[in-house]
């Protein structure tokens, strides 16, 4: 029902409470290069198409 399949408003991630989650979006901030897998594609596929059709 609505989506939540069992959930119940609780979730649970090691992640979070290890506070990686935290310290790779800084880095991400810090640095401008995505930690997750589409946006690092997104970002190598933005600067390939600069390269072949010039800047706008």
């Amino acid at each position: 029902m609505f989506g939540f399949k069992g959930k119940y408003g609780f979730s649970f991630s090691w992640k979070r409470l290890l506070g990686i989650s935290g310290m790779r979006n800084s880095v991400a901030n810090k640095t401008g290069i995505p930690t997750t897998r589409g946006g690092v594609e997104r970002k190598i596929g933005r600067l390939l198409l600069n390269l072949i059709f010039g800047k706008k």
